[in-house]
C-alpha cells in the first residue's frame, strides 16, 4: 500500500498540517500539568474532536496527541510502563479521525523532546534516547501513523537519536526544531547550520523544519534560513505558533487572530515550505484561516525578512536570564499548549 503521505506529497505542491493538541484540550477542560497523553484512553471523544475539527478545517496531516508519550516524559506523571498503551491509543485514534474523512489524510506520530541534556551536560546518551525513541516509535506505527514526525528539538544530538529510534519502523521521517532564543534553537543552533545538519541524517528525512518559536513571524524567518541552508527541491515545514503567549485571568492567550495566520501561511508558502500548519495556539479556525490563504492563486515572491517583520513582526529579545534546564521546561511546557 501507498504511504499516504508520501502520496500526500506527490499529489500536491503544499499540505497543510493541523493547529496546537494542547490549546485544543485545554479548551475541552484538560486541566493545567495534567498528562495530555492520559486522554488518549481516558477521554478519547475529547482526542478525536480535536482531530475531526482539524481534519473539517482542512487539514490534510494530523499530528496524534503523543508529544510527552517517551519514557522520560511519561514518568513525571507516573505513566512510564505505559508508553506503548498510549502511543498506539494515539495513532489509533488519529487513524480513525482520518480515515473517516472521506479525502487522503496522513496521520503524524508526535515525538517531542525527553526533557533531558545530552551529556556532557547531562546524564542522556545517544544509546539510552534512541531507545526511548524506538519505545515511543514502534507504537506509534503499530497504531497507525503513516510518518513519525519528530518536532520542538533544539539538540543535534536528541533530534539523531530520535531519527536512530524511528528507523527501525520504515515510516518516513519528518523533523523540526525550535529557533526560539535570538533566532536560534535554545542549543544555539541557526536554522542554517539545521539544514545541513538535517540533510546529512540516515535515514534522509521526508521533511525539516520549524515548529512552534517566538510567534510566526519568526517561524518565517527561520524557514528562509533553512531554505538558504540547502538545495530548492527539499521538503520544508513551517508549524509556528499563534501569536505570542499572554498570561491573562489565570490562562495563557495567544494574540494571534485568525488573519494573521492567514498571512503567516502565505508568506511561509512565499518562504519555500510545502507543509504549513500552526503549533500553540492553533484552533481550527485558524486552520481554516491558513487553508483559505494556501487556495489563494498565483505565486508570491520570496519575501526578505525586513517584509516578514513588517507584515507579522519579529521577536528577537534575549533568552531569560536563567539556567538552560529551566528554559528547556518552560518552552516544553509551552509547546504542550
Amino acid at each position: 500500500m501507498t504511504n499516504r503521505f508520501q502520496a500526500l506529497l506527490a499529489e500536491r505542491r503544499c499540505l497543510l498540517a493541523d493547529g496546537a493538541m494542547g490549546t485544543n484540550l485545554f479548551a475541552l477542560g484538560l486541566p493545567n500539568g495534567a498528562c495530555p497523553e492520559l486522554w488518549n484512553v481516558e477521554n478519547p471523544d475529547a482526542v478525536l474532536r480535536v482531530h475531526r475539527d482539524f481534519i473539517a478545517a482542512g487539514s490534510d496531516i494530523i499530528l496524534t496527541n503523543s508529544f510527552g508519550g517517551t519514557r522520560s516524559r511519561l514518568k513525571l506523571h507516573g505513566a512510564e510502563g505505559r508508553v506503548a498503551e498510549l502511543n498506539a491509543a494515539a495513532a489509533r485514534l488519529a487513524r480513525r479521525a482520518a480515515d473517516e474523512a472521506g479525502r487522503l489524510v496522513a496521520v503524524a506520530g508526535s515525538m517531542g523532546p525527553t526533557g533531558e541534556l545530552f551529556e556532557p551536560l547531562g546524564p542522556l546518551t545517544h544509546d539510552k534516547a534512541t531507545t526511548v525513541f524506538a519505545e515511543q516509535a514502534h507504537a506509534l506505527a503499530e497504531g497507525g501513523a503513516d510518518v513519525l514526525w519528530v518536532e520542538t528539538m533544539s539538540a543535534r544530538e536528541e533530534v539523531a537519536a530520535a531519527v536512530s529510534g524511528a528507523r527501525a519502523t520504515g515510516l518516513p521521517i519528518v523533523a523540526t526544531m525550535t529557533f526560539d532564543t535570538n533566532g536560534r534553537t535554545m542549543m544555539g543552533i541557526a536554522p542554517e547550520d539545521a539544514r545541513v545538519f538535517f540533510d546529512g541524517l540516515d535515514p534522509r528525512l521526508a521533511a525539516c523544519g520549524a515548529n512552534c518559536g517566538n510567534g510566526p513571524g519568526e517561524l518565517v524567518a527561520a524557514v528562509l534560513g533553512l531554505a538558504r541552508g540547502g538545495p530548492a527541491e527539499a521538503t520544508l515545514v513551517a508549524k509556528g505558533n499563534c501569536g505570542i503567549p499572554e498570561y491573562v485571568d489565570g490562562h495563557i492567550h495567544y494574540t494571534g487572530t485568525p488573519a494573521v495566520m492567514a498571512e503567516y501561511a502565505r508568506l511561509a508558502k512565499a518562504s519555500g515550505a510545502r507543509i504549513i500548519g500552526g503549533c500553540c495556539g492553533s484552533t481550527a479556525a485558524h486552520v481554516a484561516a491558513m487553508a483559505h490563504a494556501l487556495a489563494e492563486p498565483g505565486v508570491q515572491p520570496r519575501p526578505t525578512v525586513d517584509l516578514v517583520a513588517a507584515r507579522l513582526g519579529l521577536q528577537r529579545a534575549a533568552p531569560p536570564a536563567e539556567g538552560t534546564g529551566a528554559r528547556r521546561r518552560r518552552r516544553e511546557t509551552s509547546r504542550a499548549s
